[in-house]
């Protein structure tokens, strides 16, 4: 089921890696001709346009793009016991973590009566988005909304797709998870029209104002990702995401039960999601192969992880060491890295790109999807080289505050004035002479 690729014995740079390594992905510019006229339709004509959308594509047209607060009560009252306990748990751990991120301000004394500071501000709303489709992401909604009031912001939005199957509405657990957050504004729109109408906000079917969004976050499919692409400037994103992901770096002492399971947890996330074991160990990889086939039969979504674990952006990688397997899992920077090998944590301390590292037996990526108290939202199809997972940072926007006295402006001002000049831009050098001028400061 999983093809196999034999790099032992070769030394490959990390262009030919890149191109040697299973990879997914999808083509998003494929589908701009799709969006940009959705997108188009919702700056002018607003929530009309995206509820329009919302019926054409998926068949469901609310009541209201806002969800009625006793719709969200509601939901909490009806939620499971037992999720709701994980819900709040969830909640609590992702606190606890994230609260511990929030940058304080940094003044530099650069020279006497000259200092900068940076101060960290958060954003003033953010639009979050929590999608539907294979699954339900109630998680998705503590891994976006905790960070954002961990920051500080002010002012959020959750944005998630409408459901037939309960009166047009987002799924009740989705619902109940931001009630639990303390978030009381919710919208029914999902897909490319809720990233549009985030973006230029518009006007409820009860004439409420919907307030466009500073900033937008969360996964989604690739329409969503497109829309994100053409919104990108108005408002800030987090990221282009893509297929979810799973890399594992494991030695002939794991365990291949374990390891299977992992690559079949993620290839249920859907039928583009990539699995990878990178391993020096042939004696693994047969066993692992063999459990992935035992266990594919007796799990519920065996099609599609079938489907995923067959693809071409999943497989087996063999290696000479596991030196030369972190050189593989760096080219490759997943979303989710395991490292399941002896001495697991020095190794997991080797690795420049991921999005998030598990180390070891117990720390599946499962458990970073709902409970560890890190962030489940996090760079795809490699962009783990330049990117990093949500954070509070995502929320923070750090300013320089200048502070110069007029010793030390004068002090450093013959450096401005001659740098002004080397740049054939004169008035900035007398922006700073005309205030010496009358003493016959700088010149």
């Amino acid at each position: 089921m999983l093809a196999r690729t034999d790099l032992r014995g070769a030394t490959l740079s990390t262009a030919q890696l890149r191109r040697a390594l299973p990879r997914g992905g999808t083509d998003v510019d494929a589908v701009l001709s799709t969006v940009a006229p959705v997108v188009s339709a919702v700056r002018e004509h607003g929530a009309a346009a995206a509820l329009d959308a919302g019926e054409r594509f998926d068949g469901i047209r609310p009541e209201s793009v806002r969800v009625p607060a006793a719709v969200l009560e509601r939901a909490l009252a009806g939620v499971d016991p037992d999720v709701r306990a994980a819900l709040t748990e969830s909640i609590r751990r992702a606190r606890i973590v994230h609260a511990d991120q929030r940058r304080g301000a940094t003044r530099t004394e650069v020279a006497p009566g000259g200092s900068v500071t940076e101060k960290w501000v958060p954003v003033g709303r953010v639009g979050l988005y929590v999608p539907g489709g294979n699954a339900v992401y109630p998680s998705s909604v503590v891994m976006n909304v905790v960070p954002a009031q961990e920051a500080g912001v002010g002012s959020l939005v959750v944005a998630s797709p409408p459901q037939s199957a309960f009166g047009g509405w987002p799924h009740p657990t989705i619902l109940a998870a931001c009630a639990l957050l303390g978030v009381d504004e919710v919208w029914a729109v999902g897909g490319a029209q809720a990233v549009a109408l985030l973006t230029y906000g518009g006007t409820d079917t009860d004439d409420s104002e919907l307030e466009p969004v500073d900033l937008i976050t969360g996964p989604g499919n690739i329409y969503v990702t497109a829309a994100k692409r053409l919104c990108r400037g108005l408002v800030g994103i987090d990221s282009e995401a893509g297929p979810t992901e799973i890399a594992i770096l494991a030695d002939g002492e794991a365990d291949p039960v374990a390891v299977a399971a992992d690559l079949i947890s993620q290839a249920e996330h859907d039928v583009l999601a990539a699995s990878v074991l990178v391993t020096d160990s042939t004696a693994l990889a047969d066993a692992v192969d063999a459990e992935v086939d035992r266990q594919v039969e007796q799990t519920k979504h065996h099609e599609r992880v079938r489907t995923a674990l067959s693809g071409t952006q999943s497989g087996i990688v063999l290696v000479d060491d596991i030196d030369a397997g972190l050189a593989v899992v760096d080219a490759y920077a997943a979303e989710h890295l395991e490292i399941q090998t002896a001495d697991a944590p020095a190794v997991a301390d080797r690795v420049r790109n991921a999005g998030a590292i598990f180390v070891g037996r117990y720390a599946p990526v499962s458990l970073g999807d709902y409970c560890a108290g890190s962030n489940h939202v996090l760079p795809t199809s490699g962009s783990a080289r330049h990117t990093s997972g949500l954070s509070v940072q995502t929320f923070l926007r750090g300013i320089h505050v200048v502070e110069y006295d007029r010793d030390a402006l004068a002090e450093v001002a013959p450096h401005v004035v001659n740098l002004a000049a080397a740049e054939d831009l004169p008035a900035h050098g007398d922006a700073v002479r005309v205030r010496f001028a009358d003493a016959g400061g700088p010149s």
